[in-house]
């Protein structure tokens, strides 16, 4: 529930470790974790194990509301067949510095575990936590999070998001869960000041003209409307010819949601479970009679932008993208998906 008018506060940067050590016994706090040279949101027990000098994650914070593999129920087989369902998690964490463009992406396939049928799994995690964003100061290279209506300094679809605007965090509260949540450290927050606001402002203004590249989609129903009209243009043929199929883009990518479910078992006990797939395998469509509709490699890559831009639409009313540039930044042949969507405007019927 969104609270009617945001509340703004103050949060020194010094204050931060002790309002997470005040929140810790209460959540299971999940934060970016660097490791090497790449980030990922991990459980911590102190804040001294979390960065919040990053970018973005590798691996998208999706996979805490919707984990990567998930037992679904355990069952016995034999003369004493009994069924075990899993039991849905009761924890309360808190995802805390995650980028605005992923806060959306949960809000984007929300639909999918929601509209026909309420998957409990997803749901009890996904009531279960509140999201502490961290604005985006420094978008990379490949951010486009403003082709989509983003912002690298949206509150939208958070509970709590924090700005950095030099020596404290400009604190905006944006649900009543992100309300409880400071209300019980209350002592740690000061309000904001206009001038702390215009800060914030002067901040996400200098974030959004660092954002240099755009996805040229001026009309929506009129772009999904063209891509009715190529869907047999030679143009995919020539996106397929470089790619390998490998899956990255899927993977790692916030909004895909596809999953497979696969039983594993021993002589007498085994486990359903869904796992993350790719609709850029093969195997993917593979039917059982050995039929397989997506046969090559042009049908999927075409299949993967039809998704998110055309099918998606369709169903759901938004595209499924957010624009975090993960796609681009992790392809190993440097397919771009800006280029791609921008070139498939140009094409002809």
């Amino acid at each position: 529930m969104k609270v009617s008018t945001m509340e703004k506060y103050i949060l020194l940067k010094n204050k931060l470790p002790e309002w997470i050590n005040m929140i810790t016994p209460t959540y299971t706090i999940f934060a970016p974790v660097k490791e090497e040279d790449l980030v990922f949101f991990k459980p911590i027990t102190k804040p001294s194990e979390m960065t919040l000098a990053y970018s973005n994650a590798i691996v998208p914070p999706k996979a805490q509301m919707f984990h990567q593999t998930e037992t679904m129920f355990t069952f016995t087989q034999g003369k004493n067949i009994r069924v075990n369902p899993a039991s849905l998690p009761d924890e309360k964490i808190v995802v805390f510095g995650i980028r605005p463009c992923d806060a959306k992406s949960l809000s984007i396939i929300d639909p999918v575990f929601t509209n026909d049928f309420e998957d409990p799994y997803y749901l009890t995690k996904r009531k279960n936590a509140i999201l502490v964003g961290l604005s985006c100061n420094q978008p990379t290279v490949n951010c486009f999070c403003t082709s989509l209506n983003g912002s690298p300094a949206s509150p939208e679809h958070l509970d709590i998001l924090l700005t950095d605007i030099g020596d404290k965090y400009y604190v905006e509260l944006n649900s009543e869960k992100g309300k409880q949540l400071v209300e019980k450290t209350k002592k740690l927050f000061t309000p904001a000041t206009d001038a702390d606001s215009k800060k914030k402002k002067d901040v996400e203004k200098k974030a959004v003209d660092a954002i240099t590249r755009q996805m040229k989609i001026n009309n929506v129903d009129a772009f999904v409307k063209k891509l009715d009209t190529i869907f047999d243009a030679p143009y995919w043929k020539t996106i397929a010819m470089k790619c390998l199929g490998c899956g990255a883009c899927t993977y790692l990518c916030p909004t895909c949601h596809c999953f497979d479910i696969q039983d594993e078992t021993t002589l007498d006990k085994g486990a359903r479970i869904r796992v993350w797939d790719s609709c850029m395998r093969p195997e993917y469509t593979l039917h059982a009679s050995g039929h397989n509709p997506r046969p090559e490699r042009m049908n999927r890559v075409r299949n993967r932008v039809y998704h998110k831009y055309n099918y998606y639409p369709k169903n759901h009313q938004m595209i499924a993208c957010v624009g975090c540039g993960r796609c681009i930044d992790n392809c190993p042949v440097n397919i771009d998906i800006i280029d791609v969507i921008t070139k498939a405007g140009e094409v002809k019927p």
